[in-house]
């Protein structure tokens, strides 16, 4: 069973970066392509961002040019770098495992909570 642990969440004001990160332990990683995706309260949740094990990266509309994500197969993580944040960037942002380009999730962590405001 998969462990997705997510950390470097918190507070940040209209403009300002945050950096995310999603350690994964007891099981297979590299194969995988890695998701991030969010729920913001009374939304439905979002897919973000996602990078396959070949490195290719996707990204929704709203984040491009903003968000990066990246991985470290040799330390099984995933990180999502993410610039110019917005208020509407509020959301609790999730680490994923999957297929694909990382919408079909299989496996969740718990969340880490992004507040942008002034």
């Amino acid at each position: 069973q998969v462990q997705l642990v997510e950390s470097g969440g918190g507070l940040v004001q209209p403009g300002g970066s945050l950096r995310l990160s999603c350690a994964a332990s007891g099981g297979t990683f590299s194969s995988y392509s890695m998701a991030w995706f969010r729920q913001a309260p009374g939304k439905e949740r979002e897919y973000v961002a996602a990078i396959r094990w070949t490195n290719a990266t996707y990204y929704t509309q709203s984040v491009k040019g903003r968000f990066i994500i990246s991985r470290e197969n040799a330390k099984n993580t995933v990180s999502l770098q993410m610039l110019n944040l917005k208020p509407e960037d509020t959301a609790v942002y999730y680490c994923t495992r999957g297929h694909g380009s990382g919408r079909s999730a299989v496996d969740w962590g718990q969340g880490t909570q992004v507040t942008v405001s002034a």
